[in-house]
């Protein structure tokens, strides 16, 4: 059963991480490439962890794993925002078409 859920919590990681990559690859804009890989890969990499720590809590569950999850989720978005501050100061303009 153990096996099931790491092989579960691996295909979804890699499936946002795959969906992170494809959209850093194809959407026109700063703004929006800076969206796609925070989000997505985010909960790629939260997925990855998640195998990750259901495989050690099979031996001896070791905080190691934890630490890294809660690290990644909260750095990712604080370096986003900071990116998309830096792309505001220095006039980036988007391709979206706003309504």
């Amino acid at each position: 059963m153990l096996e099931i859920v790491i092989s579960f919590f691996l295909l979804v990681g890699a499936f946002f991480i795959l969906v992170g990559a494809i959209g850093l690859a194809r959407l026109p804009d700063f703004f929006m490439r800076l969206h796609a890989p925070t989000k997505a890969s985010t909960l790629g990499v939260g997925g990855v962890l998640l195998a990750s720590m259901a495989y050690a809590f099979n031996d001896a569950f070791l905080i190691h794993e934890f630490i890294i999850t809660i690290f990644v989720f909260l750095t990712a978005p604080v370096s986003a925002h900071l990116l998309a501050q830096a792309a505001l100061r220095l006039k980036l303009k988007s391709k979206a078409k706003l309504p």
